[in-house]
């Protein structure tokens, strides 16, 4: 193949994963196998649909036995390979369990955090995130303090939450002194926080404050909603002083 022919095939293979990039489900199958394979796009993809021909289409494909595979339209044992290994990823990511944990408790997020904030010398902020089915996507320190105040910048909460595609956010944060009662500045940042929520369309299910064997759920405690606003685009403090 010519310099310019081989530079143009090259060109078509890297639009072939840039494609991929942005939109997976619009390569085809023969696509698909092509961009698995490597190598010169008119190949590959000649390569990708005799397999799928000698197969019957790619339902059959999965179900090829290794031996099959190897010999299946000159495919050899190197590109055997690298199908089954992605045909068995799909089928375990198919079989695997969901084990990300599901919190619809205050009692379930304390017992969820209590190990590892209840006994810290300093405050720390946590944003969890959710999916629609209470599921956690996420758990993010977004700031670290002192013995009795942490200062929390919204926009790092709302970073960690849109980047875990939550569509519900609980805050949580410790009290080192083991009183959980929530101070007058954890219930600024609270409602400043509800507010930037709104923008995002993100639910705020609760804030936790976590103590000594026990905790404060602001939401449980109707306590949400009960302050005034703050200045907006100020990094607020959540603090242990009341």
């Amino acid at each position: 193949m010519e310099r310019g022919a081989s530079e143009a095939e090259d060109g078509r293979v890297q639009l072939l994963r840039e494609r991929l990039l942005r939109a997976p489900g619009a390569l085809g199958d023969a696509d698909l196998l092509g961009v698995l394979f490597g190598g010169r796009s008119r190949t590959v993809r000649g390569l990708g649909e005799a397999l799928l021909a000698a197969a019957g289409g790619l339902r059959a494909l999965t179900s090829m036995e290794p031996t099959e595979l190897c010999t299946a339209a000159g495919l050899g044992r190197e590109r055997a390979a690298q199908v089954l290994a992605a045909l068995e990823l799909a089928r375990r990511a198919h079989l695997a369990p969901d084990d990300r944990p599901r919190l619809r408790t205050a009692g379930e997020v304390y017992r969820y955090l209590a190990p590892r904030l209840a006994l810290l010398r300093h405050e720390v902020f946590h944003v969890l995130s959710f999916n629609t089915r209470n599921v956690l996507v996420g758990d993010t320190r977004v700031a670290e303090g002192t013995t009795d105040a942490c200062t929390v910048d919204p926009r790092e909460v709302f970073r960690a939450a849109l980047a875990a595609r939550a569509t519900a956010v609980l805050f949580a944060h410790n009290h080192p002194s083991g009183d959980p009662e929530p101070s007058e500045a954890d219930l600024q940042l609270t409602r400043e926080l509800q507010a930037g929520a709104r923008i995002f369309h993100l639910r705020v299910l609760d804030h936790v404050v976590v103590g000594a064997g026990r905790y404060v759920s602001l939401a449980r405690a109707g306590l949400l909603h009960s302050v005034p606003l703050a200045a907006s685009g100020e990094a607020l403090t959540a603090g242990d002083k009341l």
